[in-house]
């Protein structure tokens, strides 16, 4: 779910400490646009899909652990509407858990699942370190 930034200006890691902008960029050598819409652009020329698990829900602030009452997305009707989407690749640790618990880890047409380091300002680790576990991108992007 996101952010109250990224609620706020209707985009998504609008934040700007979120690093998913600089590590997305990041993991093809590219310099990050500036304006949202070019973002939006980019990845979709890279064939990247970017989607909540949840729809709605109540949280106070923007740690997922305040996430309560949450409302999935129609992920499975997506899935079958998409059917070329191989991958599915979760930024951070409670969205997995989330399509875990809502959805489950048989869609006919995924064949793997990635959890990645959220970039997200509550995770402490090192952007390198956060870039090197989604480098897995361009690798997955080369396989298809």
């Amino acid at each position: 779910m996101p952010g109250v930034e990224s609620l706020r200006q209707n985009q998504y890691y609008a934040h700007k400490r979120n690093q998913f902008w600089d590590i997305i960029y990041g993991v093809f050598d590219e310099e990050k646009e500036e304006k949202y819409s070019d973002r939006v652009k980019f990845l979709n020329k890279k064939n990247i899909a970017l989607w909540d698990v949840i729809k709605q829900c109540e949280r106070e602030g923007s740690l997922d652990a305040n996430i309560r009452n949450e409302e999935m997305n129609n992920l499975k009707d997506f899935f079958n509407k998409y059917t070329n989407i191989q991958y599915v690749l979760f930024n951070g640790t409670t969205a997995k858990r989330l399509f875990k618990k809502y959805i489950g880890f048989n869609v006919p047409t995924i064949t793997n699942y990635y959890q990645l380091p959220s970039t997200s300002p509550a995770n402490t680790r090192p952007f390198k370190e956060k870039l090197q576990k989604w480098m897995i991108i361009k690798e997955l992007l080369c396989n298809i």
